[in-house]
């Protein structure tokens, strides 16, 4: 297992941040063999799908620009004119071909990490001009490894193509009693289709060094406990500093909870112990919502700011607790208390409706409470 160089194992695997890190600093996976096959396989393919067409242009070129006439051959400006032209014109006619291989190379580099910038990875650094960390990486495993990589490389690239030779040897010595030209084209058939099928069977190599690579880049990311906990420590700061964050949070969520008072519809009291309010809507509502709670002065800053927006206070000391207890912020009532609740609704609707026409309040009724939902 890794280690790093406190001798800690690096057991666990890289975070989002580490793998970001890395990113930052131009460290991607890659894999050499992906870009060796891709570029070469489509030099390849090109060379064997525009062969004809590139040849019989650059025939035409060499025609046209480099069977000059005696007044040309003597004329200095006229023989750099047809150089420039004979360079453009070839420039052009292998293009594509230039287009293809280069394509086939960004293509493969992006394949397995991704577009990445990085201004870190293009810094000087002199520590990789040392002859010594030179030495170490060289006869380090991962230097042995590219060692047995290349060795094993060459074995089946150089067998492949001694079958092909093998498959194809009589075409070859066919060569020998063709016409020149004909002997030519054929000699060139030849080599672009063995080409094709070596660059084609690099493709296995291509598909054991991805995931090779894949896995040694976790492997070199990976983390101590150490580092684990440093990270944590700084990604969401020193204990003292959470236990501010939260401490903040809670108010803020104290803070919204009390701005939804002076909407509830009553508040249910112990009566100084624990406090609740409820709210609801028969439009947009199955059953009434528990918009604030608390205890003591939490309960009594409820009661206040209830009493100054005219919510009607209740005291249910059973029915209080089982709110308080049963019933998160936000949340429904539970059905066991659909009963107690429809009752204090409409005793809050005949209090309302005492106090518009003048009359005395009505008695507080029993609000039953289940035995399970009660708490003491």
């Amino acid at each position: 297992m890794a280690e790093n160089h406190d001798g800690q194992e690096k057991s666990f695997e890289p975070s989002a941040r580490r793998l970001e890190e890395a990113k930052r600093r131009g460290q991607v996976p890659r894999s050499r063999e992906l870009n060796t096959v891709a570029v070469t396989l489509a030099g390849v393919a090109a060379i064997v799908l525009l062969a004809d067409g590139v040849i019989t242009d650059l025939r035409g070129l060499v025609t046209e620009h480099f069977a000059l006439s005696r007044a040309d051959v003597f004329d200095a400006a006229a023989t750099l004119r047809h150089l420039g032209d004979a360079l453009t014109a070839g420039l052009l006619i292998l293009a594509p071909f230039f287009a293809v291989t280069v394509a086939a190379a960004v293509l493969a580099s992006v394949a397995l990490g991704g577009i990445q910038f990085s201004g870190e990875a293009l810094r000087f650094d002199i520590s990789k001009l040392s002859p010594l960390r030179g030495m170490q990486r060289i006869f380090s495993l991962h230097g042995l490894a590219e060692l047995v990589k290349a060795l094993a490389k060459f074995v089946f690239l150089g067998g492949v193509a001694a079958l092909l030779v093998w498959v194809e040897f009589e075409h070859f010595v066919q060569l020998g009693t063709m016409e020149v030209e004909a002997a030519l084209a054929k000699a060139a058939d030849l080599l672009g289709w063995t080409s094709l099928v070596v660059a084609g069977s690099a493709i296995l190599l291509a598909m054991v060094d991805v995931p090779f690579q894949l896995w040694d880049y976790k492997r070199q990311l990976k983390m101590t406990q150490q580092e684990v906990r440093d990270e944590l420590k700084d990604t969401e700061g020193r204990p003292e500093v959470r236990s501010r964050i939260r401490q903040l949070q809670r108010e803020v969520a104290r803070r919204r909870m009390m701005e939804e008072v002076p909407k509830a519809d009553v508040i249910v009291t112990n009566p100084t112990h624990f406090a609740v309010a409820l709210r609801y809507d028969a439009g947009r509502m199955q059953a009434p919502v528990l918009v604030a709670k608390g205890t003591e002065l939490v309960a009594a800053n409820i009661r206040k700011i209830g009493q100054s927006h005219a919510v009607p206070v209740v005291e249910a000391p059973a029915l209080a607790r089982a709110l308080y207890f049963n019933v998160e912020l936000g949340d429904a009532i539970p059905a066991g208390l659909y009963l107690a609740v429809a009752k204090l609704l409409a005793y809050v609707f005949q209090l309302r409706a005492a106090r518009q026409q003048g009359e005395s309040a009505p008695s507080v009724p029993e609000f039953p409470v289940p035995d399970e939902l009660r708490r003491e």
